[in-house]
């Protein structure tokens, strides 16, 4: 029997990307957007962190200041040929990042003052066989999305992977 066609698989990119959203919105951030596109490039998530400040004025009053993440979302499998995903990021695509979180500031003003940050997450993606167990203890992740065909593990978030 031949494999199905392509097309009649997830996309892992995609499931990978909602992997690492859930594991944002758990731990505090607020996903702004997915797959935000430009003529440069694509932002696979950009998330908001608001941070509680302490201020010291009269009233010991409190703000908020936030955080914006510009997040790249790498999903491999094993015998992958890019350490997972790290060495994809190169200078060219680090700058096509840049230049997509430019415009998303542009056109969003409101938070063009935001400290802003690039990070990456490292997502590892496995087939499921028939003879596998489903429920699988991977200790080295940091969360995990399992589908009937597929089990993915955020092995890796770096935060601020590079500057420009």
């Amino acid at each position: 029997m031949s494999k199905p066609p392509r097309s009649n698989y997830p996309d892992i990119g995609h499931l990978g990307e909602d992997l690492v959203a859930q594991w944002l919105q758990s731990t505090g951030w607020e996903v702004l957007h997915r797959r935000f596109c430009s003529r440069w490039g694509e932002i696979d998530i950009i998330a908001q962190y608001h941070q509680q400040i302490e201020t010291a004025t009269f009233q010991n009053a409190h703000h908020q200041d936030s955080i914006l993440a510009f997040v790249e979302v790498k999903t491999r499998s094993a015998g992958n040929w890019d350490a997972g995903g790290r060495t994809a990021i190169t200078p060219q695509k680090q700058a096509k990042l840049w230049r997509t979180a430019e415009i998303f500031l542009a056109e969003y003003p409101e938070k063009a003052d935001y400290p802003c940050r690039f990070d990456v997450a490292i997502v590892f993606c496995q087939r499921v066989s028939k003879k596998q167990s489903q429920v699988t203890a991977i200790s080295e992740a940091i969360a995990s999305l399992s589908t009937n065909e597929l089990t993915l593990q955020l092995q890796e978030y770096i935060p601020s992977a590079f500057e420009l």
